[in-house]
């Protein structure tokens, strides 16, 4: 079957900044009580923000909402990334409901069941599309969906678990997603996909991460408990990447 490049992304992701690794704030680790305040204070340092959105079922935490994703879309001008964590049965309608709040990017998990139909109801609303890997799941599982994707994220500790180390496998599969995905633009002349590491983004895994391909972090307590914020956003910033 073949799909349409519904509504090709014209939108916020072509704004980032390029040659230098990226940041998400993962909006998890906010200050969930003062988060417009927590906001106002990171939001210069800010690439793009990330917002895990789950159900208790498809991942054993319950975590942010559409309507707390509403509140924030005011408070900045930065792209909102939404990370659905859901089962089947309410993909579609929390996709819509965070289409609604102003996600400006929706990620799915590549373990969900209908791929196809979720990437193309996505764009279909002329937001980013996205694909989330569990630790389990092959790398060459999102190859059918490059083409319609604008990130891909590779998961480097459980699903829905924070706090946790990362994985030992991560930064080999995360050098196996960037051949894969640069083969694929090279093959289709198609736009760019943003590579992401989300879990276990730590002082002592971010390097290699970058080294091994990742366009962009997901950060949460490296970034919301930091000391001195501006000066680890310098650290993330000067990062090298593949060589």
């Amino acid at each position: 079957m073949t799909h349409a490049r519904l509504g090709t992304p014209t939108g916020p992701l072509k704004t980032l900044a390029h040659g230098r690794l990226l940041a998400e704030f993962s909006l998890w680790s906010a200050d969930l009580v003062r988060m417009a305040e927590d906001v106002n204070r990171v939001d210069a340092h800010v690439d793009i923000y990330h917002a895990d959105v789950a159900d208790g079922h498809f991942a054993p935490a319950m975590l942010l909402f559409p309507d707390l994703i509403a509140s924030i879309r005011p408070l900045t001008d930065k792209p909102v990334h939404v990370h659905l964590m859901v089962t089947d049965n309410v993909l579609i309608h929390q996709i819509d409901q965070c289409a609604d709040a102003g996600a400006d990017i929706i990620s799915i998990q590549a373990e969900n069941t209908d791929i196809d139909r979720c990437i193309d109801h996505i764009r279909g609303k002329g937001i980013e599309a996205g694909l989330v890997l569990q630790l389990h799941t092959p790398v060459m599982t999102a190859r059918p969906y490059l083409d319609r994707l604008s990130m891909m994220t590779l998961l480097g500790t459980k699903i829905g678990i924070k706090g946790a180390d990362i994985d030992p496998n991560a930064d080999a599969r995360m050098k196996d997603a960037r051949i894969m995905v640069d083969k694929s633009l090279a093959q289709s002349a198609g736009q760019p996909i943003l590579l992401a590491a989300d879990g276990g983004i730590r002082e002592h895994s971010v390097p290699g991460l970058r080294k091994s391909g990742a366009d962009t972090i997901v950060m949460g307590s490296l970034a919301f408990s930091a000391e001195n914020l501006p000066a680890r956003m310098r650290w993330i910033h000067e990062l090298q990447g593949p060589i």
